[in-house]
């Protein structure tokens, strides 16, 4: 018992002298983007991450004549959407609601994208282009267009 008792009051003063001897971890924050700020320079990231856009895109479902079926969505993926984003993507399902230019509120199926791509041009141009096309098809209103800087690792 003595000797433990000698072990913890040396690790005691080990302790207060000279530290644990571990490394303190280092925290990195990155600053939150503002609307102003919606470019992938307007954060930095700790390797291997990089700055990227992450953008989601909300198309709803509904028509005036009935609703995009799943094939007509998956064609629009497939022919429309995977050509201009060919590194990925994530898409799912969701009940949302909106307000339409005349006031009335507006409850739909929607289907939601999620793209991350680098900041430059062609991926605005592309995303521009996913949308009217998408409005023109289907006889959309509006598609909701959201984008926030990220830091991500693919």
């Amino acid at each position: 018992m003595h000797r433990h008792t000698l072990a913890g009051r040396l690790l005691l003063v080990s302790l207060a002298v000279g530290g644990t001897g571990c490394a303190r971890p280092q925290v990195q924050s990155s600053p939150i983007p503002t609307a102003a700020s919606q470019s992938a320079g307007a954060i930095r990231c700790a390797p291997p991450a990089a700055a990227q856009l992450r953008t989601i895109l909300y198309f709803g479902l509904a028509r005036p004549a009935g609703t995009v079926t799943e094939a007509e969505w998956q064609a629009f993926v497939g022919d429309d959407v995977t050509p201009r984003f060919p590194d990925g993507l994530t898409m799912w399902e969701v009940d949302g609601q909106w307000r339409r230019g005349d006031g009335q509120i507006i409850r739909e199926r929607s289907k939601v994208l999620l793209l991350v791509h680098g900041d430059t041009p062609a991926a605005r141009a592309a995303i521009q282009d996913l949308i009217a096309g998408y409005k023109r098809a289907f006889e959309q209103e509006s598609v909701l267009w959201e984008t926030t800087p990220v830091c991500a690792v693919f």
